[in-house]
């Protein structure tokens, strides 16, 4: 038994290595469902659970804090103060029974509330960390990164016809106004970055080596609470 949501309170293994995907729901493009974030940090989290001893995945939280999206129809966001709050809530809980807790992050926006409530569980001594499935050198935004993991992921969610380029200036030179003025004024179809190019075969790729990556920062925070996981 290795996901939380199909057990009864019996089947739960003793001390063991909670792991929860955090996504959002917010646009991405006109080819990308609104759901992607929450389901790239699902799959991510569960292709690498045959690799961390005692892990138990644990549902996903699917709504998150996505405030630069809320130009577009579909964008739910909590926002960071409220998703902060879900966070050590739902640390302080989990930490009841399970030694270890790591939240698997599909967004970006959710950063700053995990950068919060982290440290807070930890000050509380609990063994708390979280890892960020960033794609180096990808697109910032429904571009060929997250296209071609979807493609992998949830292909039927994936409109490719419907998919085109968007704003792709370096996200360093766009960020300023794009905190100020949210997605929509950068880019009109929500887009950051260009599709062109993605496949399932790249997203199968993206995926193991996502999970290679999760898997050798939870065994480095084994030996080192502090090492590489955030």
């Amino acid at each position: 038994m290795t996901e939380l949501a199909g057990a009864v309170w019996p089947d739960v293994p003793e001390a063991p290595l909670l792991v929860v995907p955090l996504g959002s729901v917010e646009q991405h493009g006109h080819h990308l469902p609104l759901a992607t974030d929450t389901a790239v940090a699902t799959a991510v989290a569960r292709a690498a659970l045959p690799g961390l001893d005692g892990a138990l995945l644990g549902p996903a939280l699917p709504y998150g804090a996505s405030g630069e999206h809320e130009g577009f129809p579909g964008t739910v966001s909590i926002g960071t103060e409220a998703l902060t709050g879900l966070l050590v809530e739902l640390g302080r809980s989990a930490c009841r029974w399970a030694p270890r807790l790591l939240v698997v992050n599909g967004h970006g926006g959710n950063l700053a509330a995990l950068r919060a409530a982290v440290p807070l569980l930890r000050s509380e001594r609990r063994d708390v960390a979280w890892f960020a499935c960033g794609v180096p050198g990808g697109d910032a935004h429904a571009g060929r990164a997250e296209t071609s993991l979807m493609l992998h992921v949830e292909p039927r969610g994936v409109r490719e016809a419907a998919a085109v380029a968007g704003e792709t200036a370096p996200l360093a030179q766009i960020l300023p106004r794009l905190r100020a003025e949210g997605v929509r004024a950068v880019s009109p179809n929500g887009v950051l970055g260009d599709p062109a190019g993605a496949s399932a075969a790249e997203g199968v790729e993206l995926v193991a080596e996502l999970a290679g990556r999760l898997i050798a920062a939870v065994r480095e925070w084994q030996v080192d609470p502090a090492g590489r996981l955030g």
